[in-house]
């Protein structure tokens, strides 16, 4: 068998957004995923369904996957001929022990390539305000680790590191506060330096601590810090309150699941974090096509469309049918959403008629109003709310409902943590995220549009928002709504 290849990637501090993209392509193409703990859940959602997870997380001081058996792991998987991808918090040479598993690959012959990530190092304290160099503050840095390979305390020249009189930064430190602070001192630092922790730096759930070395270890006890957090000792530590940026984020410290299906998340998601949110995107549902015979289109007089798929499946199927747009001949064109009336748009047609209300029976009630006598052709999913048809029935219209394409639930590869908020577009999200998950339903919930708001009451959920409009801008709205 034809040996696979090892790509040690660090998927960097946290955040997704801060995964590369030379990261991103790797992990797209991966047969086997081996993570760590500190891989953010926006990360591993980027993870392909196709892909094998393989968990070997550390949590300080418990090691359930032995380093060893990790190097073991990801040896036996590449001579399964594998793709596979180390992925490892922060940068895989910034104490990550990325040399130790390269021998492990040089001793079987095993191809691989490092895909460097961003040091938590750096990229905590920046998230947090704090530049770990600035002109005139600190013109070095200096980052040590406060842990030894076997998960004792590290033997530190502390002497040395007390004179430097630059940015220190200890990583794996939020044990060690106690022993910092005190050698530092002992060894001739100023009491009044400052110092800082920034713990889950880059995270929606990032915090950080400040004070003056001699009360830095009071501070973070009252605190109650705990891992993971970067510890800062310099001058620079004392900016963060100066230059913190999150402040102009309405939504920094909100970690948002988002349930829309993977092909059509891109834009919620790139918005949310545009307002400062951490996003993991769940898919909790999936659809696919129906393949039928589409009917002769020429006698309808009103074409109608309930969702963005329903587009997507009615081209797919006139490809399929060896038909272009011209079959609709003069049929106008009746969109139930914005979201809807774009992505005809994108096919180069517009929508007649997008009722200012957008769901199914305000629909029903304009194109009952516009087509008279008319028949009209609705075109949905297989498992549509009859809210529409009972409309269109009760108002005498002559109508007829093709369902292009059904909606299947996925099932979530891993159970997200510390989130605040669940964004719902649609009531199937509803019904995939409940048959996927317990628990959550304290959580707060903001839906799109009345359907699916009760699809959420239905399920248990108990703070719910429902946008004042069913759009994406006014749905983000909800969210930054105390």
């Amino acid at each position: 068998m034809k040996i696979g290849r090892v790509w040690l990637v660090g998927a960097g501090p946290g955040n997704p957004g801060l995964l590369t993209l030379r990261g991103k392509e790797v992990l797209d193409d991966a047969d086997c995923v081996v993570f760590d703990r500190l891989v953010g859940d926006g990360v591993l959602s980027y993870i392909p369904p196709s892909a094998e997870m393989i968990d070997v997380g550390k949590e300080g001081g418990n090691h359930p996957v032995p380093q060893s058996e990790i190097e073991n792991i990801i040896v036996r998987e590449a001579l399964l001929g594998k793709k596979v991808v180390r992925l490892k918090g922060g940068d895989p040479f910034v104490f990550g022990r990325g040399g130790e598993e390269i021998e492990a690959l040089i001793a079987n012959n095993i191809p691989y390539e490092v895909v460097p990530g961003i040091t938590s190092a750096i990229a905590a304290p920046s998230s947090a305000g704090i530049p770990v160099t600035h002109r005139g503050l600190a013109a070095s840095l200096h980052i040590i680790t406060a842990h030894t390979k076997s998960g004792g305390i590290a033997e530190t020249d502390y002497e040395a590191l007390a004179k430097l009189g630059g940015t220190l930064l200890f990583l794996m430190g939020a044990s060690s506060v106690r022993e910092i602070c005190r050698a530092l001192m002992a060894n001739g630092m100023s009491p009044d330096t400052p110092a800082a922790a920034v713990e889950n730096g880059t995270t929606a759930s990032q915090r950080r601590i400040t004070a003056p070395l001699s009360e830095f270890e009071k501070k973070c006890e009252e605190e109650k810090l705990h891992s993971p957090a970067i510890i800062m000792v310099g001058e620079c530590a004392a900016l963060g309150e100066k230059f913190d940026f999150k402040k102009y984020l309405p939504l920094s410290g909100y970690k948002i699941v988002v349930t829309r299906p993977r092909s059509r998340a891109g834009r919620l998601s790139k918005m949310l974090r545009a307002e400062g949110a951490e996003v993991v995107e769940i898919p909790c549902i999936s659809t696919s096509l129906i393949d039928q015979e589409l009917p002769n289109l020429d006698g309808y007089g009103w074409i109608g469309f309930t969702s963005a798929a329903g587009v997507e499946s009615f081209f797919e199927l006139l490809a399929k049918n060896k038909r272009d747009v011209r079959t609709i001949g003069n049929a106008k064109i009746a969109a139930i959403g914005s979201v809807t009336a774009e992505a005809l748009r994108s096919r180069g047609l517009t929508a007649d008629f997008v009722p200012d209300i957008y769901d199914g029976e305000n629909m029903a009630v304009g194109l009952a109003q516009l087509a008279g006598r008319e028949k009209i052709l609705m075109l949905r999913a297989e498992d549509g709310s009859p809210e529409l048809t009972e409309q269109l029935k009760s108002r005498g219209c002559d109508f007829t409902e093709i369902s292009l394409y059904r909606t299947e639930y996925e099932k979530p590869r891993f159970v997200p943590k510390d989130i605040n908020c669940i964004v719902f577009t649609s009531a199937s999200t509803v019904r995939g995220f409940v048959g996927a998950f317990d628990g959550f339903k304290t959580a707060k919930v903001c839906c799109i549009g009345r359907q699916t708001a009760k699809a959420a009451r239905e399920a248990g959920f108990k703070n719910i928002k429902t946008a004042e409009k069913a759009e994406l801008e006014y749905l983000i709205k909800s969210v930054e709504e105390d």
